[in-house]
């Protein structure tokens, strides 16, 4: 069997520490309970050792610790770190993370380890790609490995480490998944500690985790306690949130209380739970009756504004709503004089906070919560503009390539759930995000080391492509154009779209690593890939490509001829124009619309959609009291009906990318922000509008103000870069431009 430190340090290539003479070392094994478990809603275990330590000895101490499950530790009482749902989730085939913390604070001369397991990811029930809801996807038995590794004042060291010298038992978590909520009983009394059995070694590398890890965020308390037409006790906190909700509350023994979760109510005002699907969502807390208690979850989450409350009046509980999400570092600031625009950042934020959860989720609330490739790609460059996203996509990427099919092709999402099943699908813009994510990353930070990581598997990706494409043609079945509320744009069409854009995304990394035969061979391809588009689509002759998604992809795209770039555009236009100004994309046409009209001439256009508050369009959701983005454009419809389906999904949010691209003006001219573009777009009665982004290089600021009939323009550029800045104008084509150094400009322009 695999000790714990050497496939520890063996995958992050740090040094063992060596032990001192007279020191003692008891390496790490894997262990499980020894008791029977339940098939269903199984107890969460807790694994314990006791130990006795020198008085006045200890230098410091880390302990080093993973589980197959998630695992919360403690010792003598105190909890160890803040991370919640550790290790984490991954390919667990393929890779196990670990984490390490400085517990030194924490020991004493007689000392308690205590770990808590939980289900999560690793055998809970969990959506796989076969829908298959029935738990044990990668394995039926919890685990834990863990060493503390001691070291005393005089150099000596002591490593204890997980094995026959450890004990079990239930714990008072009566059972804990993430759609179905978690059952705390007060009154349980535990039997005795048993030994633990020796489980086998997974045989799988593990590696130290690199992403910030979940934690707590904001808190919450009622904005609203309420009973709804239907006698529900409910509590609104204001906010669509991941998260859960923490209880305080004196009662007797045996008093049950259940809390449900919803993110709206229905066109009645009743709890909505339709769109949970199969999640129950439902936490239950049973009291002791020893006076004041607290409640709050330990291994589950929850999507949620409301929580209707049922076994005590709900006025007796102290509530408090708790976000959970990876705490990624703010880097990107936007506001307006618009406050519409700005509630639907503060959306576009918070769908982030509640879907950037460990991997990038599709929505925090129903049966699924899965890493859709798809929705990940379109949102990668808003993210990476708003947080610092490189170790949280990098982790995620690594999945990504261990779950790369040997032909190239991208499951659909990632971890796909569903060990030693290679079916692939390899579907257009999903599973492009083998291409799009390392190279916006790139883009963002100027960093080529996830570059480099991920070269094989871009390059694996367009490799699929061709293969499974005669005559340079692409055509294959997928999602197309996610709820599109117009006319389906033809999947051929897309698929040839992102077949271009994945092989000249393949060809900038080759260029940036220096690959230049793959820079000609791809090349060539590209060539190939183009003619093809342009002899079978170019023409736009068929309805099925006479949308807005089909205009804007191929304008965007570069795979319009320069010289027929304008009359594509005006075909847009007039798509828009016949469609009552109002778009008609869905996941993938959306992102770039915008885009493809402010690029070829027309921003008025690009405002008039971005500020529509009709349906379908980016503000109307908050005439609904959305405050995260939806799935649907019409996820509660004009008439005030309520559809079953996601009220917190972060890709429409991708329109963030052009407010602080054109709105704000903020744009990278070369990676990583050491060359910046300031170029604001004035439309649409906006008075002024501010962005700022924390490069690697320092702050970058564009603020314009329209005032007195002069529209101030301040921009500040950071030491180490240079910046075009181009100066608005309100004569067409007289746009001047300013080159210039780190510092900070003001620009006063006559703007009648």
């Amino acid at each position: 069997m695999k000790t714990f430190v050497a496939v520890l340090f063996f995958f992050i290539g740090v040094t063992v520490i060596n032990a001192q003479p007279g020191s003692s070392k008891e390496t790490g094994q894997w262990i499980t309970v020894s008791y029977p478990e339940p098939v269903s809603k199984r107890p969460c275990p807790i694994f314990r050792k006791t130990f006795m330590l020198p008085q006045n000895g200890v230098r410091s101490a880390v302990l080093r610790i993973t589980a197959l499950g998630v695992y919360e530790a403690s010792i003598n009482g105190q909890r160890v770190g803040a991370d919640y749902f550790t290790p984490g989730f991954t390919a667990y085939n393929k890779r196990l993370q670990y984490q390490a913390y400085d517990v030194t604070v924490l020991l004493a001369q007689q000392n308690t380890i205590e770990v808590l397991l939980g289900d999560g990811w690793w055998r809970g029930k969990f959506r796989n790609r076969t829908s298959d809801m029935s738990g044990n996807h990668f394995g039926n038995e919890l685990g834990l490995l863990a060493e503390l590794t001691i070291t005393y004042k005089d150099n000596r060291t002591e490593t204890i480490g997980t094995g026959p010298g450890w004990q079990c038992r239930e714990s008072g978590v009566r059972y804990s998944g993430f759609y179905d909520g978690e059952c705390i009983d007060h009154r349980y009394i535990p039997g005795e500690w048993a030994a633990v059995r020796l489980l086998e070694d997974p045989g799988v590398a593990l590696v130290r985790s690199i992403s910030p890890p979940v934690r707590q965020q904001e808190h919450f308390k009622p904005v609203r306690i309420f009973t709804t037409p239907d006698g529900e006790q409910v509590a609104d906190f204001g906010q669509n949130m991941a998260g859960w909700v923490k209880v305080v509350v004196k009662g007797e023994k045996g008093d049950t209380i259940r809390l449900q979760h919803a993110e709206v109510l229905d066109s009645a005002g009743n709890f909505f739970t339709a769109n949970l699907r199969k999640a129950r969502a439902e936490d239950v807390y049973v009291l002791s009756g020893n006076g004041e208690e607290a409640f709050a979850p330990h291994f589950t989450y929850h999507g949620f504004r409301y929580i209707k409350v049922t076994g005590m009046d709900i006025h007796r509980l102290g509530l408090e709503a708790v976000a959970l999400y990876s705490p990624l570092p703010k880097t990107g600031h936007f506001a307006c004089s618009n406050p519409f625009i700005n509630q639907l950042q503060h959306n576009i934020e918070w769908s982030l906070n509640s879907n950037f959860l460990e991997i990038p989720t599709d929505c925090p609330q129903r049966d699924e919560r899965l890493g859709w490739t798809g929705d990940a790609q379109v949102f990668a460059p808003t993210a990476s503009y708003l947080r610092d996203t490189r170790l949280f996509f990098a982790k995620w990427l690594q999945d990504l390539a261990l779950e790369q099919g040997a032909n190239g092709a991208v499951p659909n999402f990632v971890p796909t759930s569903t060990p030693g099943l290679e079916t692939n699908f390899g579907v257009a813009g999903w599973g492009d995000v083998a291409t799009v994510v390392p190279w916006t990353l790139y883009q963002q930070y100027g960093d080529t080391t996830i570059l480099r990581a991920q070269y094989a598997s871009m390059k694996a990706w367009v490799d699929y492509i061709h293969i499974v494409s005669p005559d340079h043609l692409w055509a294959n079945k997928g999602y197309g154009d996610w709820y599109t509320t117009g006319a389906a744009t033809s999947l051929p069409f897309i698929d040839q779209c992102y077949y271009a854009r994945s092989t000249q995304l393949l060809i900038n990394a080759a260029r940036v690593l220096e690959k230049m035969e793959d820079v000609t061979l791809y090349g060539k391809l590209l060539d190939s890939v183009k003619r093809a588009f342009v002899t079978t689509y170019g023409r736009f002759d068929r309805k099925d490509i006479q949308t807005q998604t089909a205009y804007a992809l191929a304008l965007v795209f570069d795979l319009v001829p320069e010289t027929e770039r304008s009359n594509v555009a005006e075909l847009l236009v007039a798509a828009i124009h016949d469609n009552g100004n109002r778009l008609a994309t869905g996941f993938l046409g959306t992102p770039v619309l915008l885009q493809a009209l402010s690029d070829n001439g027309y921003t008025d256009l690009a405002y008039t959609l971005l500020l529509s508050k009709e349906c379908p369009s980016w503000l109307y959701p908050l005439s609904k009291g959305a405050t995260t983005v939806w799935e649907k454009w019409d996820a509660i419809r004009p008439d005030n009906s309520v559809q079953a389906t996601s009220f917190n999904h972060f890709a429409y949010g991708a329109v963030g990318q052009w407010m602080y691209e054109h709105i704000a003006g903020i744009q990278a001219a070369a990676p990583g922000y050491e060359k910046i573009i300031i170029h604001p777009l004035i439309g649409s009665g906006l008075t002024w509008a501010e962005g700022s982004y924390q490069s690697a290089y320092g702050t970058i600021k564009s603020r314009w103000e329209i005032k007195k009939h002069r529209l101030h323009l301040r921009v500040t550029i950071p030491k180490g870069t240079t910046a075009t800045i181009y100066l608005p104008s309100r004569v067409p084509g007289d746009m001047a431009t300013k080159n210039v150094t780190a510092g900070n400009y003001h620009y006063s322009i006559q703007w009648n």
